[in-house]
């Protein structure tokens, strides 16, 4: 089959209410899928005043807002007669899944009762945020949850191989491949950088900026990385504090780091100017499965301080773009930013070579995957073997 006579219906938790890494990706593809003649049709809850304007058409599923102080954003209980309706009229030759979320359940329990092949991808580790609400012992349940969803796809597609080996641990046995992510070159890269906006921040020209850039929700590490910037200021480590980003726990954070400079929301070139501003990125979430914000910073000559987790795992190269740490050793955090601030010719080098790197991660060859698993579980070949860019 042609990809011109492709019709995909994509579910989507949240297509484009709330700006995220994950529906910044899913909208990209769908504007690589458009311009090679694919037809995409999106399925999401949607509001009045969404983040940013859909790629492609968007269909708005019946929401509620989600409970549990988050109601920013929506949940879909499940696909509606309408919808349905609509579905069976577009006939689509495959059902992508972006989220194990009710909404992305119906999708897949729709797709096998009209025999429609089904692809599902994999955004965020949602298994590790009960962990962030003192709820850690649903953990379990969630992982099973997701084992279960991930398994009634006929094809998996997963950020990078940690990713997968982790869903092979869980035991999913639908066939596994790789969309890694991709970065825009041309808003991210050092020569963005821009001491006249730092100044404007009142931050010094010579002064070492650790970075954080991100929504601020507590499942992005912000409690860690508070513990760490304390830990810095108790080693006389010098350094200024720039986060970039909005959300909801933006006024607790802001007691944390109290000498922290906050930048507010940005977007579009002025974001690339910001990230390329900062000088140490530091990124100890765990729940991303890629971290499209890692890769914005290397490809911005920004090293890295992250996680060893599934996000930087194979994207920084230890010791040469950045440093990873376990997960949970707050002053190996420390002492891995301190050498960055105390070192500026490795912080140099280290900038460079994850900018080097980043430089394979381009958003045509990335997608042409995912475009691939479509082909192949239409034929019934699952999603090919896993593979990195």
């Amino acid at each position: 089959m042609d990809p011109s006579q492709l019709r995909i219906a994509l579910f989507s938790g949240n297509y484009n209410y709330v700006r995220d890494g994950a529906n910044q990706a899913l909208n990209n593809l769908a504007g690589f899928l458009i311009e090679r003649g694919v037809t995409l049709r999106a399925y999401s809850p949607t509001t009045d005043e969404p983040a940013f304007e859909p790629t492609g058409e968007l269909v708005s599923v019946p929401s509620w807002p989600l409970p549990g102080g988050r109601d920013e954003y929506r949940l879909a209980p499940g696909i509606p007669k309408q919808i349905r309706d609509d579905l069976k009229a577009y006939d689509p030759h495959v059902v992508h899944v972006a989220a194990p979320d009710i909404l992305g359940h119906r999708a897949l329990t729709w797709a096998r009762r009209n025999k429609v092949p089904s692809v599902a991808t994999l955004h965020t580790r949602f298994e590790t945020y009960p962990r962030y609400y003192g709820l850690k012992f649903l953990e379990p349940l969630a992982t099973y949850l997701s084992k279960r969803f991930y398994n009634r796809a006929d094809a998996v597609l997963v950020p990078g191989p940690m990713m997968g080996d982790i869903l092979r641990e869980w035991g999913v046995t639908s066939p596994i491949t790789i969309w890694s992510r991709g970065v825009n070159h041309d808003r991210f890269n050092p020569g963005r950088r821009s001491l006249e906006w730092r100044r404007g921040l009142g931050i010094g020209d010579d002064e070492v900026v650790v970075g954080f850039l991100g929504r601020l929700v507590l499942e992005k590490g912000l409690d860690v990385f508070a513990e760490v910037i304390g830990k810095l200021e108790a080693m006389g480590v010098k350094h200024r504090v720039l986060v970039i980003g909005k959300g909801p726990a933006r006024d607790w954070f802001a007691e944390k780091v109290p000498n922290a400079v906050f930048g507010g929301f940005i977007t579009g070139d002025d974001l690339g100017m910001a990230v390329a501003s900062l000088d140490i990125f530091f990124n100890p979430s765990i729940t991303e499965t890629f971290g499209n914000v890692t890769l914005e910073a290397m490809a911005a000559g920004v090293p890295v301080v992250a996680a060893r987790a599934t996000g930087p795992v194979g994207l920084v190269e230890e010791g040469k773009s950045g440093i990873l740490v376990e997960p949970g050793d707050n002053q190996g955090y420390a002492d891995a930013i301190a050498r960055l601030v105390q070192q500026p010719d490795f912080r140099r080098i280290a900038g460079e070579s994850g900018h080097e790197r980043a430089k394979s991660y381009r958003w045509d060859l990335i997608n042409q995957a995912v475009l691939d698993a479509y082909m192949s579980v239409i034929d019934g070949g699952g999603g090919g073997p896993i593979k990195s860019p």
